[in-house]
């Protein structure tokens, strides 16, 4: 996963919990604009949510945090 989509996920993932809490849930959908203005970006973090790590349509944001810091390490 390329940097800049791993910093995205991250600050959305921060920002939703900051905002909404620690069960707050969402979907690779939320990285995104309404407007599909990068697709090549959009199929990167489907592929990485969907076909990679199989996940449900909608995730718990500290689950999505806690997978791509561990990309990190």
């Amino acid at each position: 996963m390329r940097p800049s989509l791993r910093a995205k996920i991250l600050d959305v993932c921060a920002r939703k919990i900051a905002a909404k809490g620690p069960d707050v849930g969402l979907s690779f959908y939320a990285f995104f604009a309404n407007r599909n203005d990068d697709p090549e970006l959009l199929m990167e973090a489907a592929e990485w949510w969907i076909r990679t790590h199989k996940l449900d349509h909608f995730e718990k944001a500290t689950k999505i945090e806690a997978m791509v810091r561990a990309m990190e390490a």
